[in-house]
């Protein structure tokens, strides 16, 4: 089991940039994709971004392309999430979760460790 603890949420205002880091322990986490997903009060837990085992390739729900960049180092086993031009529509819980899988995987029934969740802000 890997253990994620989640940093970096807080209050921003519209157009504002805020980056989301992921600190994982566990030896086996360079071997697994990694993801960001968020959620709102009385929705359904949506992907935002996944990152592949190595890094060399991502994907991005269709509302954060361009505008948020996930990254991870599995030299420091750390996931980032990179989120700029935040709207108000960003304001949710994020979440830092590890894939079963080693490629990218979008479902979260196929992602088995999570974080505590950090809450981002975005006023208008």
């Amino acid at each position: 089991q890997v253990q994620l603890v989640e940093s970096g949420g807080g209050l921003v205002q519209a157009g504002g940039s805020l980056r989301l880091s992921c600190a994982a322990s566990g030896r086996t986490f360079s071997n697994y994709a990694m993801g960001w997903f968020r959620q709102t009060p009385g929705k359904e837990r949506e992907i935002v971004a996944a990152i592949s085992w190595s890094g060399s390739l991502t994907y991005y729900a269709e509302s954060m392309k361009g505008r948020f960049t996930i990254s991870r180092d599995n030299g420091k086993n750390t996931a980032s999430l990179q989120m700029n031009s935040l709207k108000p529509e960003d304001t949710a819980v994020y979440y830092c979760a590890k894939s079963k899988y080693s490629g990218i995987e979008i479902r979260q029934y196929d992602y088995d460790d999570w974080g505590q969740g950090t809450q981002v802000t975005v006023s208008s």
